[in-house]
């Protein structure tokens, strides 16, 4: 039997963030996935994510959001990577919804720089974009993207030249904790002990939290990427082409500048049907899939051709408030939870990575996440 400090089970954007602040600090760790690191079977795939400021979703989160920001330039200066790429993020959505008052409300309590406009104003300042007439559009300019399996791979890889441990390839059959030390059983019979355990297993956690206690469910949907056509130079990031997203009286809908020229990223952030196996996910494109995204870019983003040239299928963690869940286990003292991501986590996985450390190595953080805790749903 093999003995760390810490375990980290699973290896995605938040456990590949873990082992590199476990390894950096000198701690024993060893990291579990079933997958390689960047793979295309969980929730960190799909070569881009939005990162952003002035959160709509609930201010709260913003202090996170900076330490994210300092962290990925520090990952970023570490490995001589560029993962992180500021472009801006427009913002459109009525005055009645929670997109466009929810970034103004954060950026007027952090001081965030935002811009705003009227539809025809938005319209020529966004070339290629259409309004509906009572929509507001805010620009956070402050905004960007991360190369997402970039940033995986990267944690990972500086990971492991600190010395962290990975076992990859093997499922996961058993873990238990007495509260002084975690016991983990893979299915090639190997066994780890540690002090601590991290659990972030994604699309897996309803099945790895093991909790008899009344623990928020975790319900995970089937989320599609689409990547269409775009008219010569139209919506270019070289050209000042930024991310969007737009919130409709039918759907959430979200994109990101062209960064070949040829096709852009876009994709419906609400909806999604229920996985019930993670394991068996339908990964086919179907009709259903493209109408809605192709509805929105007929209405908004006529340069964009409405049939996608290729997709891609994630999963969404969803919590049953749409915000995170970043605590103690409510019955092992010595694990540790990162997970209910619910489509909106990987910008924040440098920080609470770093803060999960935190809680794994020491028992305590400084990290601003005492809002996201499980006893919230008491």
């Amino acid at each position: 039997m093999s003995t760390y400090d810490v375990i980290v089970l699973g290896c995605g954007g938040f456990g590949s963030s873990c082992l590199y602040h476990l390894a950096q600090r000198g701690c024993r760790v060893l990291g579990v996935d079933r997958f390689l690191p960047g793979h295309d079977r969980g929730s960190s795939h799909g070569d881009t994510r939005i990162i952003r400021q002035a959160y709509f979703e609930h201010a709260d989160y913003v202090p996170l959001l900076r330490r994210s920001y300092e962290l990925w330039r520090e990952l970023e200066a570490a490995s001589g990577r560029s993962l992180l790429r500021i472009c801006g993020l427009m913002q459109a959505g009525p005055m009645s919804g929670e997109v466009v008052p929810g970034v103004r409300k954060a950026a007027d309590l952090y001081d965030i720089p935002v811009q705003n406009f009227s539809p025809r104003e938005a319209e020529r300042a966004f070339p290629g974009f259409r309004f509906a007439d009572d929509m507001e559009v805010v620009l956070e300019p402050g905004a960007g993207i991360l190369a997402v399996e970039e940033c995986v791979r990267t944690h990972t890889q500086l990971a492991c030249e600190h010395g962290a441990q990975l076992a990859i390839g093997s499922a996961i059959t058993d873990w238990s904790s007495n509260g002084q030390s975690v016991r983990l059983t893979l299915s090639n019979g190997e066994t780890h002990s540690a002090a601590a355990l991290i659990l972030t297993p994604g699309a897996w956690a309803p099945g790895l939290i093991k909790s008899s206690s009344s623990f928020p469910h975790i319900e995970v949907r089937r989320k599609v990427l689409l990547w269409n056509s775009v008219d010569p130079g139209a919506y270019s990031i070289d050209n000042n082409g930024v991310t969007f997203l737009f919130e409709c009286p039918d759907g959430v809908f979200y994109g990101f500048p062209s960064v070949d020229g040829q096709t852009l990223k876009c994709g419906e952030h609400s909806k999604g049907n229920v996985v019930d196996d993670p394991f068996n996910v339908d990964r086919s494109l179907h009709e259903a899939d493209i109408t809605p995204i192709a509805e929105f870019l007929t209405r908004h983003m006529p340069q964009v051709r409405s049939r996608p040239k290729r997709h891609a299928v994630c999963l969404y963690s969803m919590s049953p408030d749409g915000h995170f869940l970043v605590d103690r286990h409510p019955e092992h003292s010595n694990v540790f939870l990162g997970a209910g991501f619910s489509g909106h986590g990987f910008k924040f996985t440098s920080a609470i990575g770093e803060a999960l450390a935190d809680l794994a190595a020491t028992g305590n953080t400084t990290a601003s996440i005492d809002f996201l805790g499980i006893k919230r749903f008491d």
